[in-house]
């Protein structure tokens, strides 16, 4: 018996080929939504490593800037250091050459006093690195083995002190030199040594200066330095005469000079009105 087409045709298994197209188009649809979220992931971290990256430069520009910042600000102040130095260093120039001017203001006037004691060598001038030496042989001064002042000492003494009277601005050491000669017995009792000889030299000095000769006193000095720093051979006669000796020194002063009372009231002031407001104390809590 004949199989009727159309009911063959109904009982056959229907056909695959619909859900395996389906299948085929989810399967694409997957495959291309995973590469399109892998495209976002990709562009999102590329984003934020972009971010990243200006946020980083921004802070290297920032850090670059203040290095740079700091460094004109350190070399501003190092310029202002070298100004500020430079006009001390021209103040100190300026002063220091003024110091040497009246330095040999003092030297002409005492070389101009003492022309004829120069002349014979009894007295003797020099001028060094700020400081100005004036040497007296012992016979212009005292009588031998004497250390009260001679009439001729006294004469010489005023010449010289009524230079130093004139400079306000030095130190003015005197200092006794002996030869190397024992002390006679004789003397003895009242120098027991070359010691006493120079350094009672010199105290007489430095009184007939400050009593005599109007130097203040607060600027002298009085040294003896007996037979150890002589300037000559000690084996001679020559030698021994220049050795016995009286050296003023005048050198920079090393006292403060006293302040201008206006002066002192305006830095006052001036520190005074500089300090900030003092801040109220905080109340315990008990």
């Amino acid at each position: 018996m004949g199989y009727d087409t159309q009911v063959a045709r109904a009982l056959r298994p229907p056909s695959r080929a619909p859900f395996v197209l389906v299948g085929v188009l989810m399967a694409a649809a997957s495959f291309g939504g995973y590469r399109l979220y892998q495209e976002l992931q990709k562009a999102k971290n590329e984003a934020r490593a972009a971010t990243e990256k200006a946020a980083a430069d921004v802070a290297a520009a920032t850090a670059s800037q203040k290095e740079l910042s700091d460094k004109v600000e350190k070399l501003e102040a190092e310029k202002a250091d070298l100004v500020s130095a430079k006009e001390d260093l021209s103040k100190q120039v300026e002063a220091k050459s003024g110091e040497l001017a009246q330095l040999k203001g003092t030297y002409d006037k005492l070389e101009e006093k003492m022309k004829d004691e120069i002349a014979k060598g009894d007295i003797s001038l020099s001028q060094d690195g700020g400081r100005l030496r004036v040497g007296l042989v012992d016979k212009i001064l005292f009588e031998s083995g004497e250390a009260a002042i001679s009439k001729r000492g006294e004469e010489v003494l005023a010449k010289v002190g009524a230079v130093l009277a004139t400079i306000d601005d030095k130190q003015i050491q005197v200092s006794g030199h002996t030869d190397k000669t024992p002390i006679s017995e004789k003397l003895a009792p009242q120098f027991p040594s070359n010691w006493e000889l120079s350094a009672a030299r010199a105290t007489n000095v430095v009184r007939f200066l400050s009593e005599k000769a109007g130097v203040p006193p607060q600027r002298l000095v009085a040294s003896g330095y007996a037979e150890y720093h002589p300037i000559a051979n000690n084996k001679t006669a020559a030698g021994r005469a220049r050795n016995r000796r009286i050296e003023i020194l005048l050198t920079p002063s090393l006292a403060p000079k006293a302040i201008d009372k206006v002066k002192l009231t305006a830095v006052a002031e001036k520190t005074k009105s500089a300090d900030p407001e003092p801040k109220p104390k905080a109340k315990s809590k008990r």
